[in-house]
């Protein structure tokens, strides 16, 4: 079975249609456990205590925000290349839920700042390039929602996606690069996790929760995508018509 068959809009909405109850369910269900394990499971931490269960949310949508502008920027290129029809409209689909994951990172990250550092919010490094992240999702969809024609849109829109990708490495390596009060990389690093396994278990599970949840809202987005573009086609072609 090749991939490339689906981006074909009728079959990619025959595929979407039989996994969507498994994605669904399975970022649910995933999410639920993951839920379980950091709030009653996982014990306080010797340091942070209690507002450690701020990362099981924080993390995950830290990580779900890069990834998915990542994917945005691989589906515009896919459709300068390959001209693919799915791809612009997979990337027009994703950009409002990276940008739900870009607040929530923000949002707990202040949360977590202020027992921590003692404040909401400093100009760190990876903070203010999580920022511009959040920044550049809204910038994108003010694109699609200001340019009405949808070749233009999604010209300017893959320009925005592909030039804003710059930002994801500056936010991953950002501690490194520069002082930081953020704490460095304590998952995946050279000398293995640094975090004790009742606190890295369910801070996983929520990362996959997460992802799985992302694409079960995104393979329904892109369905409603689709079916709205087909919907304005045949309004052109009725117009064009009579």
């Amino acid at each position: 079975m090749k991939i490339e068959k689906y981006a074909n809009p009728t079959r990619f909405l025959a595929l979407q249609e039989k996994m969507q109850p498994w994605l669904t369910g399975s970022a649910a269900f995933i999410i639920a456990i993951g839920l379980y394990l950091g709030l009653v499971v996982a014990p306080p931490d010797y340091q942070q205590g209690e507002t450690v269960r701020i990362m099981f949310i924080h993390v995950p949508s830290a990580w779900n925000a890069m990834m998915v502008y990542t994917l945005m920027a691989v589906s515009s290129i896919i459709a300068i290349v390959f001209r693919h029809p799915l791809a612009d409209m997979a990337a027009k689909a994703a950009a409002p839920f990276g940008a739900v994951f870009a607040f929530l990172a923000l949002a707990t990250g202040s949360l977590w700042g202020k027992p921590m550092w003692g404040t909401w919010w400093v100009w760190d490094a990876r903070l203010t390039s999580t920022f511009v992240l959040f920044l550049l999702y809204l910038g994108y969809i003010a694109v699609w929602q200001a340019i009405e024609e949808p070749r233009r849109a999604a010209a300017i829109a893959r320009i925005v996606a592909i030039v804003g990708f710059i930002n994801v490495p500056i936010i991953k390596f950002s501690v490194d690069w520069w002082n930081s009060l953020h704490q460095g990389e304590s998952i995946f690093r050279a000398g293995g996790p640094s975090i004790y396994p009742t606190i890295l278990w369910p801070l996983l599970v929520m990362g996959l929760g997460y992802t799985l949840m992302f694409f079960a809202l995104e393979f329904s987005a892109l369905r409603s995508e689709v079916l709205a573009r087909r919907i304005r086609q045949m309004e052109i072609a009725e117009a064009q018509g009579s």
